[in-house]
């Protein structure tokens, strides 16, 4: 039995660029001048032979060359569920099949694993049906494979050659686009005619940049999370008892968080980039948090609300340094450390490898976050950040600290605390009204790249903060997103993270408003999502993309 609000958004129509509604006879490309990395130039030439040095390309209504012939075409979904993924498949589907009614869309299942072991199905019109506008990755679900090795590479060109796939299309955040990049690489030189287009996906928003302002499925997460954020901020307003330490997803970058702050306003909300910037110490954070839990108490408001992105921790200047060398050691000599059963040993082994300054910061942590650190490793081998209980931490630490003044005099106040994790709630909502439109818009752009056989591209959608019908579609090479990074001890190419930059205006815009939101109660109620009704409630664009376009 399907929901009312399942039903009802089976019926909505997406909204796209003006210039993308349109056959593809009648959508012109062009192309722009050649996008080059920011960094690592000639080592990344040397990576992508064939691949490095392509020009940006626009899509402009006009006339095109393009024959209405029938395509094949792969998708996969990879990494983490971000709202609106099955919106770029059926945008892709439509228009594939706008193309030539013979088309063929595959959906490889479970992530590249489905590439790796030939796993798929043929996405049907009566199957497309069934998950238009809807959230999560269910319809051919997601996985977290890296596409590495030599046989899984071999494996991948056996899979493409036996469904004879013109093109394939990858949805994920920067290390799945960056195995679109190698893929799009290895493909051409091994003269297999097959175009590698990348979606830009991650609730994190950390895939986006230049023309690429967001990342799909940050627009649902965020106001997911700011409606729950909102209706702790009242709970807190009403019982006038706790401080609330909320953490949010965001491991490399805070752009949750800072959307979450604009949305709410919150009392407090650090963001791991200025506090990287600053090099604040766990002991700078915790005094910065302290005091304005003195200075709400004088007022008599003993309550709050304080935002922390997930991956805080590794900005912290004596931390980060820790995590690097662990990731490291781990990278390099894990197989010698999984030996240590008992975390005595594994303490033991830590001694004799850490260096002095690491092992010191190891020791000052409490022992629940020190086990922490050394939990099992992610794909790439580091740290999983998003286990460590950052939000705990800090109530310990501002809990110290309030305890040393109250003896000193300078703190007479209550300080009761509830910690909290937001992450998997906002990942499978229904998508906002933006979201749909915004991955629908990717999904046909995605079919315009591979017309045009513009492999090693990302679709892109720009002029955000405007009309639907107002926005760009564009491709971007991947390789002029990339940069050489150090991965399990070794050099490899990866997509560049962006992170907030203490320049953007949304940053600014928040710092400014802080000054007030920290000692006076300024509380913001975002809501739920809201999908039907009047547009200028239904089609928010997120606060961070609208301040940072203006």
């Amino acid at each position: 039995m399907e929901s009312l609000l399942q039903m009802e958004r089976y019926a909505y129509k997406p909204k796209f660029p003006e210039a993308l509604n349109a056959l593809p006879s009648e959508v012109e490309i062009v192309r722009h001048d050649v996008v080059k990395a920011s960094a690592d130039e000639q080592e990344l030439k040397s990576i992508f032979k064939t691949t490095y040095g392509m020009p940006l390309v626009q899509f402009k209504k006009g006339k095109s060359s393009i024959p209405a012939t029938a395509l094949t075409v792969g998708f996969i979904l990879s990494g983490g569920q971000a709202a609106g993924g099955h919106n770029v498949i059926t945008g892709l589907f439509d228009t594939v099949k706008d193309l030539h009614p013979e088309s063929k869309l595959y959906g490889f299942l479970n992530g590249p694993d489905g590439l790796i072991k030939n796993a798929c199905i043929e996405l049907t019109s009566e199957i497309i049906e069934r998950y238009r506008n809807t959230g999560g990755f269910d319809m051919i679900g997601s996985g977290r494979t890296k596409i590495e090795s030599p046989e899984q590479i071999q494996a991948s060109i056996e899979t493409v050659r036996a469904r004879k796939l013109d093109a394939l299309v990858i949805a994920g955040g920067d290390d799945s686009n960056t195995n679109a990049a190698i893929l799009a690489e290895t493909f051409k030189q091994n003269n297999l005619d097959v175009t590698v287009v990348g979606i830009p996906k991650t609730i994190d928003n950390d895939l986006k940049g230049g023309l690429i302002e967001a990342s799909f499925g940050f627009d649902t997460a965020t106001k997911v999370y700011s409606e729950l954020i909102g209706n702790i901020c009242r709970d807190a307003h009403s019982a006038k008892k706790y401080w609330h330490f909320i953490k949010v997803m965001g491991r490399s970058a805070s752009h949750i968080a800072l959307e979450c702050a604009l949305k709410t306003q919150a009392n407090i909300c650090l963001i791991s980039e200025e506090v990287l910037e600053k090099k604040m110490t766990l002991k700078d954070v915790t005094n910065y948090i302290a005091d304005i839990i003195v200075k709400r108490a004088e007022r008599g408001e003993n309550f709050g609300v304080i935002i922390v992105p997930e991956g805080l921790i590794e900005f912290i200047p004596e931390i980060k340094y820790l995590i690097t060398e662990l990731n490291d050691l781990m990278g390099l000599k894990g197989d010698e450390f999984a030996k240590k059963k008992s975390y005595t040993e594994q303490q033991v082994w830590l001694n004799s490898h850490l260096s002095a300054q690491a092992r010191k910061s190891f020791e000052a942590l409490p022992e629940q976050i020190s086990r922490e650190l050394l939990i099992d490793r992610d794909p790439h081998g580091n740290v999983q950040v998003s286990r460590i209980n950052t939000e705990q931490l800090l109530i310990h630490t501002v809990t110290s600290e309030l305890n040393v003044r109250k003896k000193k005099g300078t703190y007479n106040g209550k300080f009761s605390t509830y910690a909290h994790f937001f992450g998997y709630e906002g990942r499978c909502a229904f998508p906002s009204n933006f979201d749909a439109d915004y991955c629908y818009s990717l999904g046909k752009i995605a079919l315009y790249l591979i017309v045009n056989k513009c492999t090693g591209y990302i679709a892109c959608v720009g002029n955000l903060s405007k009309p639907s019908d107002k926005w760009e579609a564009y491709g971007i090479p991947l390789t002029g997103l990339m940069n050489i990074e150090r991965r399990k001890g070794k050099e490899k190419p990866v997509i560049k993270k962006s992170l907030v930059s203490l320049d953007d205006k949304s940053f600014k815009v928040f710092a400014e408003g802080r000054k007030i939101w920290e000692v006076h109660t300024s509380y913001v109620y975002p809501g739920p999502i809201q999908y039907f009704g009047n547009d200028t409630i239904t089609d928010t664009r997120p606060i961070t993309v609208t301040l940072n376009n203006e």
